[in-house]
């Protein structure tokens, strides 16, 4: 995934800038970067490594080094960036969060034109300068982010910082969001709505769905109007959102703690305590107790002061050591004890595997497991919000691989479907393959009930495959 953050400014905006960009770092976890404008110095740009160090202690001496008013900044779990471009359009800084799923096909139509690119690892370009190449085939910036915003098969939402300001443009679809903030003499734009308000900024307004606004220091211009069809990802509210941004005035918190009340309406677990799978899935398990009755609890605690989110190995044996280095049982509350926990979602379910083999190593009875969002049948074609290469690391698709055997000829939309038997089959199929007591899903209108928004004006297609 990744997230992004831009600041203008009548004032040096760097420490804004700074603290904006690192509040997003819950988003990435591989690469982070700034690049700042000033009519004395120009651009400057700084992008590391955050792998194995937190965003702030890479970045700390370049906040002292670099000076602007105007600056844009990401984290990202892909290529680094921001990029500085110059062309025929001027110099300019970019920064995008999305996916190109043509790509391939985008890059050798401008080898046409005898442009070339960077290569990076993989025999791939960094997305974010196939993008700046499409907006240099036009001839002003706007226009030229609409051509891309046109060409791209996917979503980008991007900011472009150059000597007038940040053209903050949000996707097509406005799958990611775009929120602007406002103090005196700054405006900023953010990814996540929360990111700016300890720097003094209020909220202004929200960026529409292919909405592209020029924001200078003294005002905000409306460069291309907002496209009248939403598709928001429901996976932001579920799981990738901190929890206290808001999309489309939704608060994360709130979404969270409804989608487990709704669990719990529909559910008939007899459990001593309900938890969560910290940190995403614990308001979910608070709004499933308040529901219920059910006591809730911490029968593990997440050790994070040397193992933080930002350690995050890319391979998948070390992934799985790090999530079970970073729990702490607490016996008293495990022991011969019926547990019901629930998670923000179940994706390849090696790590949910491995939490309930811990639970019951540590002594509890029954290890309950409740996703607070439906079966994930389809990798998502929009945004990069994992790791996994094929739809066959899903568990529900191995699951219904070992379902159907050698038939290659059956329905998937029948094992997407919460009131079929294939569902049934499946989810009971996932819970004898992990281990679990039982095993229950929220359904696709329990998480749009939770939201609160139009089902039309979310993007649900990882659950159902549905554009």
């Amino acid at each position: 995934m990744g997230g992004i953050f831009g600041v203008v400014s009548k004032q040096d905006c760097v420490m804004d800038l700074f603290f904006g960009v690192d509040y997003h770092s819950h988003l990435g976890t591989r690469r982070g970067g700034m690049a700042v404008y000033s009519q004395d110095y120009g651009f400057a740009r700084a992008i590391h490594n955050i792998e194995n160090s937190p965003f702030r202690t890479k970045f700390d001496k370049d906040v002292e080094e670099m000076h602007g008013n105007m600056g844009i900044g990401c984290i990202s779990d892909n290529e680094p960036q921001p990029l500085l471009i110059r062309s025929h359009l001027g110099s300019f800084a970019i920064t995008t969060v999305g996916r190109i799923n043509n790509e391939k096909e985008l890059v050798e139509e401008i080898f046409q034109g005898n442009i070339h690119f960077q290569e990076m690892s993989g025999d791939r370009v960094n997305a974010t300068e196939l993008v700046a190449c499409l907006i240099n085939q036009k001839s002003s910036i706007v226009e030229g982010i609409r051509y891309a915003q046109d060409r791209i098969d996917g979503s980008m939402s991007l900011l472009v910082l150059n000597s007038q300001g940040i053209y903050a443009a949000r996707d097509k679809k406005g799958r990611t969001p775009i929120a602007v903030g406002q103090k005196e003499g700054s405006y900023c734009c953010s990814f996540e709505s929360f990111a700016y308000l300890n720097l003094g900024y209020s909220e202004y307004r929200e960026v529409g769905p292919g909405e592209i606004l020029l924001i200078t220091p003294e005002g905000i211009q409306q460069m291309s109007p907002p496209q009248p069809e939403m598709k928001i990802c429901a996976f932001l509210w579920t799981y990738y959102g901190y929890p206290p941004s808001s999309y489309e005035g939704v608060s994360v918190e709130g979404m969270r703690m409804r989608c487990g009340e709704i669990l719990a309406k529909n559910d008939n677990a007899q459990v001593d305590y309900v938890a969560g799978v910290p940190d995403s899935g614990t308001p979910h398990a608070i709004g499933y107790a308040h529901q219920s009755g059910i006591p809730f609890a911490r029968p593990f605690i997440k050790y994070t002061p040397t193992w933080p989110r930002s350690f995050m190995p890319t391979s998948q044996t070390m992934r799985n050591l790090v999530a079970h280095m970073k729990l702490l049982p607490v016996d008293e509350l495990i022991r011969d004890k019926r547990l019901l926990f629930i998670d923000d979602s179940i994706v390849r379910g090696t790590q949910m595997g491995g939490t309930a083999k811990f639970l019951y190593s540590s002594g509890a009875k029954e290890v309950h497991i409740r996703s607070a969002c439906p079966p994930i049948m389809y990798g998502c074609k929009y945004l990069n919000f994992s790791r996994s290469t094929s739809d066959m690391e899903l568990i529900t698709r191995r699951a219904i691989a070992e379902l159907e055997g050698d038939n290659q000829d059956y329905d998937l939309a029948e094992y997407a479907d919460c009131h079929s038997e294939k569902y049934k089959q499946m989810a009971d199929k996932i819970c004898e393959m992990l281990g679990f007591t039982s095993l229950g899903y929220q359904t696709v209108e329990g998480t749009i009930e939770a939201i609160g928004l139009p089902a039309c004006k979310v993007c649900t297609y990882c659950w159902n495959g549905k554009e």
